[in-house]
């Protein structure tokens, strides 16, 4: 009950904008690059400076990141041996970013089989010099660290390295559960259903609307084999639909229901993990709730059939349009610019 108490008392500051990333989140959930540097030509010259497309940018120090992990797991699994076995992944990535100067936030959707440089961990959580490329999901549990702040950390180097090395400031990982929780907080979230899933679920017929409830919102944002598109991609089109429903019933509860966000906190905390303190929670859940919103960006590639599974390799084009739009600025300084 004390617990409870001090928890409440530091969840009045954080207010609705921590709720949000909390349940925008909930639902659970570098690649091996084509070289095509004439085609593109991207150089560095000092730290934090780069040219593209002849004009040179430099790194903004008002951009700040929040990397979400869904992970494959529910709560209370036995995570030890489930863990070293590398069953536990992160099947859903994204990553918020905060422009503190233009007051903005936007998410980058990060594919789960995207082809990324994944460090190697030992038992102990350490780093042993054996980079290879595997889907980014693995960075997660590979293999072993501890299971937790270890494996997010190595997960937030791999999602750094996609992007071009930009710093990954603070992360989060949620279990599962969080999805069933989130969805049944709100009452249910309404969705117009985009595949087929007769057979695991009939009532989930392809075109029509229904009201996910339970486990239900679990099975549509998580499933991908069985049904007639069983690719990531379009798993990720449901994500993102789940997750404009989810916001928008959310912000409705807040506002016809003074206590919704107390109760939605303490309710999902147990399914999530973060390496924030509470006053840097308070601060980025602060801006999420303040700053305007600008949608969800996703990376554009070609998803390959691999030797056992299924490999996504993001266009570096798109991923640099990305990375120079969110994080870099043009050098005033630069004469050689138009």
């Amino acid at each position: 009950m004390r617990k409870m108490k001090t928890k409440n008392n530091y969840l009045k500051f954080v207010a609705i904008g921590l709720v949000i990333v909390f349940l925008i989140a909930a639902f659970l959930l570098l690649q091996e690059w084509e070289k095509r540097q004439g085609r593109f030509p991207v150089s560095g010259t000092e730290e934090g400076v780069v040219k593209y497309e002849g004009k040179e940018y430099v790194l903004r120090d008002d951009v700040e990141t929040f990397l979400v992990l869904g992970l494959d797991r529910y709560k209370d699994a036995q995570t030890s041996e489930s863990h070293q076995s590398g069953s536990v992944q992160a099947d859903f990535l994204m990553l918020f970013v905060f422009d503190n100067t233009s007051k903005t936030t936007t998410a980058i959707h990060i594919n789960r089989d995207t082809m990324a440089n994944v460090h190697r961990l030992d038992v102990g959580g350490n780093k042993v010099g054996i980079v290879e490329k595997k889907q980014i999901a693995l960075a997660y549990n590979y293999a072993y660290g501890d299971g937790g702040s270890v494996n997010c950390r190595n997960t937030a180097d791999s999602v750094s390295e996609l992007l071009k090395n930009v710093k990954v400031n603070q992360y989060m990982s949620l279990t599962m559960d969080a999805v069933v929780m989130a969805n049944d907080l709100v009452g249910g979230v309404e969705v117009t259903v985009l595949d087929d899933f007769t057979g695991m679920d009939n009532s989930l017929i392809k075109g029509e609307k229904v009201i996910l409830r339970g486990e239900q919102a679990l099975r549509y944002v998580r499933t991908r084999y069985g049904l007639e598109d069983s690719t990531n991609s379009a798993r990720m089109e449901r994500q993102k639909q789940y997750i404009d429903a989810l916001f928008a019933k959310a912000i409705s509860c807040m506002k016809s229901d003074s206590e919704f966000v107390l109760k939605a906190a303490d309710k999902l905390s147990p399914y999530l993990e973060y390496n924030s303190t509470d006053y840097r929670l308070k601060e980025y859940a602060e801006k999420f709730d303040s700053y305007e919103f600008l949608g969800i960006r996703e990376i554009e590639g070609e998803t390959k059939n691999g030797e056992e599974f299924v490999e996504f390799y993001p266009d570096e084009e798109a991923v640099w349009e990305i990375v120079i739009e969110l994080f870099y600025k043009q050098n005033t300084n630069d004469e050689k610019s138009d």
